[in-house]
Parts: structure tokens; sequence; C-alpha cells
């Protein structure tokens, strides 16, 4: 009788931080494996004390008011999250900072962005592999879920033209992302590493995953990845466009937090391309390339390349000995890469023709896709959080420069008289 009351218990825990998880706009869809993953990465007692923190960032003191403890074994337990890579903590203006990072971009990630002991990783990749690639709920969420994508790919600046070059934004080359960052954190690719457990994953390089700011500092500090400068990071980069690997990273023009170097067969986004590709779950560059029938040689080079199968080789007119490359422009992500394995040339870069709009920043992103979600009246009403007008501002401010259709859902999703005024004194 006693273990059953103690399984009821665990599992009451485990519950109560998958519906923390599910109050942010990335959620975790529940599942038997979702358990199993957050026992293995959270003790119970974990579990218990995460499902109370805030949704947005808070120092020690808020901490232990919800958590009816001393400040001093407060900032203990806090601190051995972060060592664990569960929480980030962070420096904000001098203030330390903590918070419960979502899955992915996340503490799933996280978990196995380094070699580690103290859990099971061979059985965490069994685990994952069957949420993630499995049972797909979870993923068909996280790419699909939200009209905003939390995630964009960066063209191969390389094969970029002159009239190309005047196209293209800052803000949509990795290498300015990498030249402008705080600070940048080199990790394990969670992908292939979880594949390599498995016996599934393939010749691209490992060491790949780079995390900037403040998320970078956290996890270099408690060793989920090393320190590198701009100029490492950029050579990292060169290196991964050597093996045909995609580069992703956070939808937002200021302070991304991620660029991932994406292989087609190990990774997540790459795999949810190819599953839901016409559906669009990472948002594209601004380009699509176009083939030049007349000096396409059929070789096959860029359709072999392609990681996401966008590029096929198609017989022309009556000659059997005669193929061209074509491009599924449903799915095609821009990335370039066939571009970039074309010898002949004839592979050129257009400009979509459809006009694409990413978000100012991390906050921005999330505000739209809390608002796409129905989820925006947890950001703001976070009953756990001690909110400061700094955060409350940040917010309000995203949703005052929004577009009429997505201001009224958000008056609705909050249902608070005081943002009807405000809403009502800009139009």
């Amino acid at each position: 009788m006693v273990k059953i009351l103690s399984h009821i218990s665990n599992k009451e825990a485990y519950k109560s931080l998958e519906e923390r998880i599910n109050l942010f706009p990335q959620g975790a869809a529940p599942s038997e494996n979702l358990y199993k993953i957050l026992s293995l990465l959270f003790t119970e007692k974990e579990a218990e004390l995460a499902a109370q923190l805030p949704i947005r960032p808070f120092d020690v003191k808020t901490a232990s008011v919800i958590w009816k403890m001393d400040m001093g074994p407060t900032e203990k337990i806090l601190d051995k999250l972060a060592e664990k890579a569960i929480l980030l903590d962070m420096d904000q203006q001098g203030e330390k900072k903590y918070v419960l990072p979502p899955p992915m971009v996340g503490f799933f990630e996280f978990s196995l962005m380094r070699t580690r002991n103290d859990i099971n990783q061979q059985l965490l990749s069994e685990l994952f592999y069957q949420y993630l690639n499995v049972e797909e709920d979870f993923i068909k969420d996280l790419f699909l879920g939200t009209e905003t994508r939390f995630g964009k790919v960066f063209i191969y600046e390389s094969v970029l033209s002159n009239s190309n070059q005047v196209e293209i934004m800052d803000y949509d080359r990795a290498s300015n992302i990498i030249k402008n960052a705080r600070h940048i954190t080199l990790s394990m690719c969670f992908c292939r590493h979880k594949m390599e457990h498995l016996g599934k994953s393939c010749n691209a390089p490992m060491e790949t995953c780079m995390t900037f700011g403040t998320a970078a500092y956290s996890l270099s500090k408690h060793g989920f990845g090393r320190s590198v400068e701009a100029s490492e990071a950029l050579e990292i980069l060169s290196s991964c466009n050597e093996h045909n690997l995609v580069q992703c990273g956070e939808n937002v023009r200021q302070d991304s937090s991620f660029i991932c170097n994406c292989c087609g067969c190990c990774c997540e986004g790459m795999l949810a391309v190819k599953k839901f590709g016409a559906l669009h779950p990472i948002q594209t560059t601004a380009f699509m390339p176009q083939v030049i029938e007349e000096s396409c040689t059929g070789c096959g080079l860029c359709a072999k390349a392609c990681p996401i199968e966008a590029v096929e080789m198609v017989q022309k007119d009556l000659d059997i000995n005669k193929r061209t490359a074509s491009i599924n422009e449903e799915i095609c992500l821009g990335c370039g890469i066939c571009v970039r394995n074309c010898f002949r040339k004839s592979i050129l870069l257009k400009h979509r023709n459809t006009e694409i709009l990413t978000p100012v920043n991390t906050t921005h992103r999330i505000v739209l896709q809390a608002i796409e979600k129905g989820k925006l009246q947890e950001l703001i009403f976070d009953k756990k959080a001690l909110s400061n007008h700094r955060s409350m501002a940040a917010i309000l401010s995203v949703i005052l420069k929004l577009p009429p259709l997505k201001q009224a859902m958000a008056s609705r999703q909050m249902k608070s008289v005081y943002l009807d005024r405000l809403l009502c004194k800009v139009k």
C-alpha cells in the first residue's frame, strides 16, 4: 500500500510539472514517455518545486516566497538546478535571475549537449526518440502549433550574388548573429547525440550547436558547452557548410539565442520539414533556388545534397537520357545548399514573392505565440511571479504595436479593462 501511495505521489509531482510547462506558449504533450523523461531529468522533489516556479525570469527572493523557504536554502536548490541545466541562471543588469526554459530549445536539448554520468543518456535517448519521433504530438505542436514559427533558416551566404547581397537583411545572416553575440557557447548536437545512442547517427560533426547571450553564459559556466570566440564559431559555420548542414536559428531579428547546424537524417527540424514540409514548420529564407534548364547536365549533385529532398531529377521532353533538376517550391527552405553543390552554376537564387515577417526579439515572438495559442493571460497574469513594471511594460509594448486583429485577440484572452482602455487610446 505504501508503494502504491508513493507511486501516486510521484505521478502527481510530475503531473504538476507538466502543467507548469504547458502554461508557456511552447508546451509538452501529455504522454507516459514524457513522464518518464521528466522523472529522469528531475527528482520528485525537484519536479514539485519546479512546478511552482514563475513563467518569467525570477530572483531568489521570489522563489523563496513561493516555496515558503529561507533565501539561503532556496538559492542552493536553484543553483543545483542550474548546474543540471534544468534552470538557466543569468545576470540581468547586475541582478542574478533564474528561468525555467521550455523543453526545446531548452532543457530537453541541454540534457544531451554533453556526455554525462549523472543520468542514463542511453535510456533518455530512447525515450526522446519515442516521444519526439514516434508519437509526434510534441513535434507537431512545436513546429505547427502557432502561425509564428519559433525557428527560421539562414541562407548560405557564400552563394549570394551581388544582387542577392542587396536583398538580404543583416538579421538573416548567420555570420552577423555570431559577430554580434555577447557570449557564444559551442555544444554537442542534441539530435545527433540522441541518434548516436540509438546507433543511427550520421558522419556530420557533433560539436555544432551554438548558443548566444545569457543562455550561453549559463551553459558554459556549468560545463554544457565551451565558450568560444566569434572567429572559432565562424570556422565551425564554414565547416558545417562543407557537410551540407542547414543553419537554423531563433526566428527573431535581434539577439537570437541559438544557431543549430542540422542534418537531414537526425535533426528534429529537418525531419519535421520532411513530414510536414508544405506547412513550413520552419520559417524559410527570403530566397528560392531557380534552375537554369539549358545548362543543367542532370548530374544530380544538388538532389543528393538537399537535406530535405526538395530537389528531384526529372526527365525532360522525350529524351530519356536528359534529366534536369526540379525544385519543390512548396517545401524548399531556401538555404542555398543546392546552389553551393551545382558546379556548373545552373541554379540561381531568386527572391520569394511572399513577404516574410520576422518578430523583433524573443519577447515579441513569445507574445505572438501566446496570443495565437490563447495563452497570453498566463504570460501576463502569472500568479506565481511578483510582477515588475519592466516585464509588464515589455509585453504591453509588443501588444500595442501589433495589428488590430492580434490586439483584439490579446484583449479577449486577458479580459482586462485596463488593456482594453490602452488599446482604445492608440486607435
